[in-house]
């Protein structure tokens, strides 16, 4: 088993889109050193938050190229290389090998698995190309429809992948979450997935988070950590409730990417529009959205470029 290596916040970060559709790659950079301004520890590069399925393979590999070139050394980079072609799969996780990424991602399409033993089996074939490279289990139910226990998942894996590292966990399975982090004396990394309840993985044992809102206010969570593990748990919880609030407010534009760019660009970082199917928003959407969240508080937690 791959040893434990990820700690704190890990961003997930947006693909930036020019004009005419194709993928920004030159915004890497800035992004990147913004991310590393705010203390984020890691990426997690072509997820569902950065659009990473409506990409083409040439275009997921080029952006984990940017990430891992550009990326400070403090910053780690995890690659997700899920697909609905495990053969592409397969070349994805090949690729983030070559090109140095440290660690490799999947999720997988639900139509492919109906057990954990099958979900085991699955994911064995891309880990075992990989052998030197740690390997997370991306387990976003409301995405491939999968409800399976994670901590079955863990049992299995521990004896037959040998580079399996944890799991992606965004899910709100608290008890299944505090069951995987205790397994094998808590040796998997097990990331806590849910931005707008971060304050309840940590009472459950998270040590690690990767999200979504952590591109635009990674010093909000930073106080809230600090906050509990101080046991100040008033501030905490306030903190979490901004962080709840601004989950709904993006959601509440119609387009939870298409609001989380628009609050990018108030930062600095333009990352143009999303690509279809995801929608994008008005100008007007975009306004009331600010405003919004300068009543809760949220833009005095903003990351900074």
């Amino acid at each position: 088993m791959v040893s434990k290596s990820f700690k704190g916040l890990i961003a997930a970060p947006m693909t930036g889109f020019n004009p005419d559709g194709s993928v920004n790659f030159d915004i890497v950079k800035s992004y990147a050193s913004m991310l590393n301004t705010n203390g984020i520890s890691g990426v997690f590069v072509n997820g569902t938050t950065g659009q990473g399925l409506t990409l083409s393979v040439e275009e997921r590999n080029a952006l984990a190229e940017y990430w891992v070139k550009l990326a400070p050394s403090a910053c780690r980079v995890i690659v997700h290389v899920g697909h609905e072609d495990q053969s592409q799969s397969n070349i994805m996780a090949l690729h983030a090998n070559k090109i140095g990424a440290d660690a490799v991602a999947a999720m997988v399409p639900s139509f492919s698995v109906k057990s954990v033993n099958a979900l085991a089996d699955y994911i064995r074939i891309t880990a075992n190309l990989v052998p030197s490279l740690p390997f997370y289990y991306y387990h976003i139910p409301s995405e491939t429809n999968l409800f399976l226990p994670m901590i079955e998942l863990l049992k299995i894996s521990q004896k037959t992948i040998p580079n399996f590292a944890g799991i992606k966990y965004t899910h709100d399975d608290f008890a299944d979450f505090k069951l995987c982090t205790e397994f094998f004396d808590g040796k998997y990394e097990i990331f806590f997935g849910r931005d707008e309840s971060l304050i309840d993985g940590l009472k459950i044992g998270a040590e690690s988070a990767v999200g979504s809102t952590y591109n635009i206010m990674a010093p909000l969570y930073d106080e809230l950590i600090k906050s509990f593990l101080s046991e100040d748990l008033n501030f905490a919880n306030e903190l979490q409730q901004i962080s709840k609030k601004t989950c709904s407010l993006l959601y509440a534009t119609g387009s939870f990417r298409a609001g989380l760019k628009a609050v990018m660009r108030i930062i600095g970082i333009d990352l143009g529009n999303n690509r279809a199917p995801d929608l994008n928003i008005s100008s007007e959407t975009i306004n009331e959205l600010e405003s919004s969240l300068q009543s809760i508080g949220m833009l005095n937690f903003l990351n900074k470029v």
